[in-house]
């Protein structure tokens, strides 16, 4: 007999005297054998997640942030410099839900993480080479100072640029998808401890995002701008290559949720039964509305939780009427039969969408961090004493200060709001993103301030001038610090809410989410650049955003109308907010 026998042998003895009642209900471990307690899960399996963040978000970040210059500078892109950044960056973050998607339907997120990293691996080899080789990137430009333009990146090497960009974008988009949600997984939400430690666990990604983040906007981009973008990508390279084997190591420890199926063939199927049965008799409807507003459908309408216990599903069905025709059962249509549960579910889903529509266009602000406030960065004196530090190295501000801001909140901040409040959570997670809105507006009162401030020592020195201006780059800090500030409350407060509001069968699509809404602001922002130049833009005006000098544009308009477009924003976020019920009471909120 094989040790391999003997050891599948004692597992089922052990399993025949009682100890199943140890196990995870739902969850495996990296061998797909249950996974148990005390053996799989908990802090110590989150950790490895942590660590493996930092690594990652630096492999990402250090080329994004620099992105727009590189385009610009060295694939003679100026113009579209910027749409490119915020395409590629939203494409990253939208494929978020392909990772959450595949996580919760097909795979782990164990499995969706190794395979994301690999794919990232290979597009960062395929943009390093091309960066190393000058026949692989368009010859150098000679006649910047002449009416003659630089020849723009095209035909095999615009492929390869672009190729490698978007096989980032999928790897990153996958890891984006599955690592939140593979962390989280890691906590018992069944004891008040272990939601606390999983509100912990997402206070402290944040904090990771910008401990990665801290290293790829100083030490990596100013190695690109000094040594060569060869470097930059290389280190990101062995970056997310080394993150691999990290993951690995704390493969002994994890619990992975087994797949449960498509969550998105659930709302269709309920979507469709709902759209087919709208026709039923009214002695149909009563019946339905009977049994949607009765005690007994309350206590049928339940999920496992991660300690395989029935949770009851709190939100009302007073709300979306137009689903429960989904639960009548149609003579000859079996297969659009659905149940309580099911029904309720998508009204789960439904019910967090606007919160997810609100917060579009505070990530739409964020995306300026990475297009046109690095350009007037470019535009002003950047030296630090002796030093001078890159224009993409601005993100240093934010990033110091969500590092120092994300420890006090976990440990004075919500300890003290929970004394006060006497909930569970302290701040709620609908809360914590309502602040962050209100910085977002603030962020971009104060970019269009600086940029008038900015805009009048250019104009003394003359517009056309392209020498650095006489005024310091610590001007547009403010505005850093401000945005930086409500990434923190928002994000952190949007992937817990997600997480903890979707059923079960659909965590990892949920939580993905918080990435895609960031996708989407980067698309608005991009969409807006190009609303606001075709409506400016005529015989006697030229376009607020458009021109090879940025002295020329009208960015301080455009950040009045972001200002404008965030509060009302908050308007339409404070409804929604109002009107939302928790699911699960039981988490404090």
């Amino acid at each position: 007999m094989s040790s391999q026998t003997r050891i599948q042998d004692k597992f089922k003895r052990q399993m025949e005297e009682g100890h199943q009642l140890e196990r995870w209900e739902g969850y495996v471990d990296w061998r797909n054998r249950p996974a148990m307690r005390g053996r799989h899960g908990g802090m110590l399996a989150a950790s490895f997640v942590l660590v493996v963040e930092i690594l990652e978000n630096l492999a990402y970040l250090a080329n994004a942030s620099n992105l727009v210059l590189y385009m610009s500078k060295f694939m003679h892109s100026p113009s579209r410099s910027a749409n490119t950044v915020t395409n590629f960056m939203g494409t990253a973050f939208l494929l978020a839900l392909l990772g959450g998607f595949l996580s919760d339907a097909f795979f782990t997120t164990y499995h969706i993480y190794l395979l994301s990293a690999v794919i990232e691996f290979v597009g960062l080899v395929i943009l390093t080479v091309q960066a190393h080789l000058p026949s692989l990137r368009p010859p150098t430009c000679v006649t910047a100072n002449s009416n003659i333009p630089c020849k723009e990146v095209d035909g095999k090497q615009a492929a390869m640029l672009f190729g490698g960009l978007y096989l980032v974008a999928l790897g990153v988009g996958g890891i984006k998808g599955s690592l939140p949600a593979h962390g989280a997984e890691q906590f018992d939400e069944s004891t008040p401890q272990g939601r606390k430690q999983r509100s912990t666990f997402f206070n402290y990604y944040v904090f990771c995002l910008s401990c990665g983040a801290l290293i790829a906007v100083t030490l990596v981009v100013w190695i690109e701008d000094n040594k060569g973008w060869e470097w930059g990508f290389g280190i990101s390279t062995a970056t997310i290559l080394f993150s691999i084997p990290i993951f690995l190591s704390g493969s002994t420890i994890y619990r992975n949720k087994i797949p449960t199926g498509s969550p998105l063939t659930t709302i269709f199927k309920v979507l469709v039964a709902a759209t087919y049965n709208s026709s039923i008799t009214s002695s149909q409807r009563n019946a339905v509305s009977s049994m949607a507003t009765s005690p007994s459908y309350r206590t049928e309408t339940s999920e496992e939780d991660n300690a395989g216990e029935k949770v009851p599903i709190q939100s009302s069905s007073k709300g979306l009427k137009f689903l429960n025709k989904a639960m009548i059962n149609t003579p000859g249509h079996t297969a659009l039969e659905c149940t309580v549960e099911e029904v309720e579910e998508v009204k789960i889903v439904l019910r967090i969408l606007p919160i997810f529509a609100c917060t579009i266009m505070l990530n739409c602000c964020l995306a300026q961090l990475s297009t046109f406030s690095v350009q007037q960065a470019a535009t002003m004196n950047t030296k630090l004493g002796s030093l001078k530090v890159p224009p993409a190295s601005l993100p240093f501000f934010p990033v110091i200060f969500i590092m120092i801001l994300a420890p006090v909140y976990n440990h004075v901040i919500v300890p003290f709001a929970r004394k006060v409040t006497k909930t569970e959570m302290g701040i709620s997670h609908l809360q914590r993103i309502g602040i962050g809105l209100i910085l977002s507006i603030v962020a971009m009162a104060v970019a269009a301030m600086v940029e008038v401030k900015r805009k009048r020592v250019a104009s003394h020195r003359g517009l056309d001038s392209t020498g650095p201006l006489p005024i310091t780059f610590f001007w547009i800090a403010l505005q850093y610090l401000f945005l930086g500030s409500a990434d923190l409350f928002t994000l952190a407060g949007l992937m817990e809410f997600f997480f903890t509001e979707a059923p079960s069968s659909m965590r990892s699509l949920a939580t993905a989410l918080s990435w895609a809404s960031l996708a989407m602001g980067y698309y608005l922002s991009s969409v807006l650049v190009s609303i606001v130049n075709n409506l400016t833009g005529n015989s006697q005006h030229t376009p607020w955003l458009k021109g090879h000098n940025l002295n020329h544009y009208h960015l301080e308009w455009f950040y009045w109308l972001m200002c404008i477009l965030s509060g009302l924003n908050f308007l339409h976020y404070l409804f929604w907010a109002n009107q939302h019920k928790y699911r699960l009471t039981r988490s404090g909120n």
